[in-house]
């Protein structure tokens, strides 16, 4: 069935027709509207928001203005903006930093709303051809530290930049998607731009991630496993940068630099506590299920942490909650070993 009688039937009213129509771009909508919001169950919601539009406005839609994945991608951006200003008015959350033992955590200017997005969701979505315009690869452009980072601009410069550097869109398309003109349009890139080029500016000495999969992040991830299960806490120190940092969101703070990090795992794996490992991978990161080793009985997860490496070496890791498991399809328990 071509796409024209797809488009034709789902204009007259008929659902399956829309519905094979819309498919083959949801996946790469959930990416689009994660980069927007840096949450998954928020991407999730704003896709959801996005078929139900354009079910809903499809009678009225005609290719000769704009092709079904454009118009598709301007609903999305546009449930995405409504939801980054809602989310504005959110009170902050207060918190009370003499209620930690040493080490005390570092405050950070960080996104405490930040959920990983996992691997397996982005084959077939990262693949697609990019327009002529786009700047970055699709692995930095879906990576935990771009996707940090995007949160941190405003929405209208967050909706362009991902439009133009990330997808290519021409200037024009972004504007009509965003109604507004297309001087505003490249003044809102050029200011995010600048934004962004200010705070992903590697540190001194700094070397880019190995490519994900490669003898270099194997290593890395095999030792880091080894050295967490048996609680090394030596041979762990080893692997870090001297200015590696953990996040830890929903709390928007965590622990900067070697020294700081050794204090807090060492507190980690007090009394005894040790841990097993269950890899996986999220944002193109290699990440781990965590789950407490008890003598007898169900071990339990302790969170999920996601990777960040420079080099051969660890340069962030970010710990997340249990919620976020079921995405990965990681249980909430193992069994006894």
């Amino acid at each position: 069935m071509v796409a024209g009688d797809l488009l034709s039937r789902a204009r007259a009213g008929d659902g399956e027709a829309f519905r094979e129509l819309a498919e083959s771009h949801q996946r790469e909508l959930q990416v689009h509207c994660y980069r927007m919001l840096g949450s998954f169950a928020d991407a999730e919601d704003a896709v959801q928001e996005t078929m139900l539009a354009a079910w809903q406005g499809i009678g009225g839609f005609t290719e000769e203005r704009a092709s079904l994945r454009t118009w598709l991608y301007k609903i999305a951006t546009n449930r995405c903006l409504n939801a980054r200003r809602a989310a504005r008015r959110r009170p902050a959350s207060e918190w009370d930093m003499s209620q930690f033992e040493p080490p005390v955590p570092t405050p950070r200017d960080e996104p405490v709303w930040l959920q990983p997005f996992p691997d397996t969701l982005l084959e077939g979505a990262v693949d697609r051809p990019l327009g002529p315009e786009a700047r970055y690869e699709q692995s930095e452009a879906t990576s935990l530290a771009f996707v940090t980072a995007l949160q941190l601009l405003p929405p209208r410069q967050v909706a362009v930049l991902i439009l133009r550097d990330v997808l290519g869109f021409h200037a024009s398309e972004v504007a009509e998607m965003l109604e507004v003109t297309v001087e505003s349009v490249n003044s809102a890139l050029k200011r995010a731009r600048a934004s962004l080029q200010r705070r992903q500016q590697l540190a001194p000495g700094r070397q880019p991630p190995p490519a994900a999969g490669s003898p270099v992040e194997d290593g890395i991830v095999a030792r880091f496993a080894r050295a967490w299960e048996s609680a090394d806490l030596d041979a762990l120190v080893a692997l870090l940068t001297d200015d590696v940092f953990i996040a830890m969101p929903p709390e928007p703070f965590g622990y900067e630099g070697r020294d700081l990090v050794a204090r807090y795992w060492a507190r980690q794996f007090g009394a005894g506590r040790r841990f097993d490992l269950v890899p996986t991978r999220a944002n193109g990161q290699p990440a781990f299920g965590a789950y407490l080793r008890v003598p007898a009985g169900i071990r339990h997860a302790a969170g999920f942490y996601v990777l960040t490496l420079g080099g051969n070496r660890i340069c962030g890791m970010t710990r997340f909650d249990n919620r976020v498991l079921p995405w990965f399809g990681l249980p909430r328990s193992l069994p006894s070993r």
